[in-house]
């Protein structure tokens, strides 16, 4: 839930938000399109720190640590998927491994004749290797290291990595709406990477601040913390009933 609200807020906020502020209706057409994976990590942030504060009862970057570790698959997942539905690409390529996506992907689902683009860099596909990598690196991390025991070390380089190399690919990714192009004039940036630096300064400060402090047994949260809360659930069941 965390994920799905993030990112679709954060595509109508970040991207188009005097449209969707003018439209309020059309955020929830989340079938239309429109998510953004900056927004989407916020979401998970946040539904992170309800559960580890409300459920848990431990520390966000525990939870965080063991998210991290699948996270580089499932978003090389979903730069496979924005491959196939033929969009968030990159720019014109003549080299050999460019693709010709359909601009018209929606219209040509329909019936209409598609309509290619000239071949042009498929910068899901970088992604995707790049997230991979990333999820090889935290897996051994995890597995062969002690780096469990670093609070916020294998998020931190798990976020360092993979906004830095988001950073980076922007600069061949096509803008996907039209603002980016006068915030590109006027800073040298586009949204993508301005949205990046925050989450690449934080990976940085975990890492850093991981390897500072000593390491210690991570431990599980305690399942007394999660059954209390049931505890008091069921008293107050019983009261009602009573």
């Amino acid at each position: 839930i965390g994920i799905i609200l993030g990112a679709r807020l954060g595509h109508c906020l970040f991207y188009e938000p005097h449209y969707y502020l003018s439209h309020p209706v059309e955020i929830l057409k989340i079938w239309k399109g429109g998510l953004a994976s900056h927004g989407g990590v916020i979401g998970i942030i946040i539904a992170v720190w309800l559960y580890s504060k409300k459920v848990t009862k431990t520390s966000m970057l525990w939870t965080f640590d063991r998210l991290m570790v699948p996270t580089g698959f499932t978003a090389a997942m979903i730069r496979l998927g924005n491959l196939m539905n033929h969009e968030i690409y990159g720019g014109p390529t003549d080299l050999p491994w460019g693709f010709r996506f359909i601009t018209n992907i929606y219209e040509w689902m329909q019936g209409a004749e598609p309509v290619y683009s000239e071949p042009s860099h498929p910068t899901q596909i970088y992604e995707a290797l790049i997230y991979l990598i990333v999820f090889g690196i935290c897996m051994y991390m995890y597995w062969k290291t002690d780096a469990k025991n670093r609070k916020g070390l294998i998020t931190g380089v798990g976020l360092t990595i993979i906004f830095v190399a988001r950073f980076l690919i922007e600069y061949i990714k096509n803008v996907q709406v039209d603002f980016e192009i006068m915030l590109r004039d006027h800073t040298g940036l586009i949204l993508g990477q301005w949205l990046s630096i925050p989450f690449i300064v934080w990976g940085i400060w975990l890492i850093v601040s991981a390897l500072k402090n000593k390491s210690e047994p991570a431990n599980t949260p305690k399942a007394s913390a999660i059954n209390q809360k049931k505890n008091k659930s069921k008293t107050k069941h019983t009261k009602k009933k009573n």
